[in-house]
């Protein structure tokens, strides 16, 4: 498996690059976010994903390994496959994915080119629980699922200092993965429709 190349970029097209490592050119499929970032000449890392099929072999590049484990989750569903992942993350941010499960939101997820009703309700029956927001600066303890809450708050509009009291409010100690759902509909509850 190549999970990691690090070279110069030879190419930069609309939606891959090719990476030059030690004279070898790598094509690499990514998302418009993470192409744009990048620049011919430019010495780059990008987290890779290899999927190897009978005709071909086909690497996917993410600027962050968040992105690339994000990709690898995704496509743990009946359905979903490399390209429809890619979509995914074209569209959405990892955290923006972890936001959209745990609050149950398939309108979200059918905003994604290729995803209807019933692709939208299969990811959220099976992704919950297993998309987890990449952990940057280790200030969330780990199996404490009240900063998720905030997060899907606060993407749903609510002010962080609002969000976060409500949290505190419903929740005073610690919130385990599976709890995280229920958490977040105590605490829509308790900010009632206030938001601002």
């Amino acid at each position: 498996m190549i999970a990691q190349l690090t070279g110069t970029v030879a190419h930069v097209g609309a939606s891959a690059a090719v990476l030059d490592v030690s004279g070898v050119g790598y094509r690499v499929l990514s998302t418009p976010a993470a192409l744009a970032e990048l620049r011919t000449g430019q010495h780059a890392t990008l987290h890779t994903h290899l999927v190897v099929r009978e005709e071909s072999l086909t690497l996917y590049g993410f600027a962050a390994a968040s992105e690339r484990d994000t990709f690898e989750t995704l496509q743990s569903v009946q359905g979903v496959g490399p390209k429809l992942a890619l979509a995914m993350l074209a569209v959405h941010s990892p955290q923006a994915l972890v936001t959209a499960v745990q609050a149950a939101d398939r309108k979200a997820l059918e905003k994604v080119p290729g995803i209807g009703a019933k692709v939208a309700a299969r990811l959220l029956l099976e992704l919950g629980g297993r998309l987890s927001l990449p952990e940057q600066d280790g200030s969330a303890p780990r199996g404490d699922g009240r900063d998720q809450v905030v997060e899907a708050l606060v993407g749903l509009g609510y002010n962080a200092k609002a969000a976060q009291a409500a949290v505190e409010k419903v929740a005073s100690s610690p919130i385990q993965d599976p709890e995280v759902a229920d958490t977040l509909r105590a605490a829509l509850k308790a900010l009632g429709g206030s938001r601002g």
